[in-house]
């Protein structure tokens, strides 16, 4: 299955705190179940103003459902073809 990173503009989203956070996820975690096990999130990197998410799904429009459904922004979706690390150089 897919896996796709989603990049979510959210102004001051590094300064978000703990419960915050947890209502986010929660409000995800809900949609996600909603739309059924084709979708699921892996994990997600929280920056300044940013926060850049991994998701399985079979496409790119589920992702964006979901992102319509929670009310989060989804400012680029873009499907993951490789993953590389420093084990790739040897």
């Amino acid at each position: 299955m897919p896996k796709y990173i989603i990049e979510r503009e959210i102004p001051g989203a590094g300064y978000i705190c703990g419960p915050d956070l947890q209502a986010i996820s929660q409000k995800s975690a809900t949609v996600l179940q909603g739309l059924g096990p084709q979708i699921q999130w892996v994990q997600s990197y929280v920056t300044e103003d940013k926060i850049y998410c991994v998701y399985i799904a079979p496409n790119k429009e589920l992702v964006l459902e979901h992102a319509r459904k929670a009310g989060f922004p989804a400012n680029s979706v873009a499907e993951i073809k490789r993953m590389i690390d420093p084990t790739t150089a040897e």
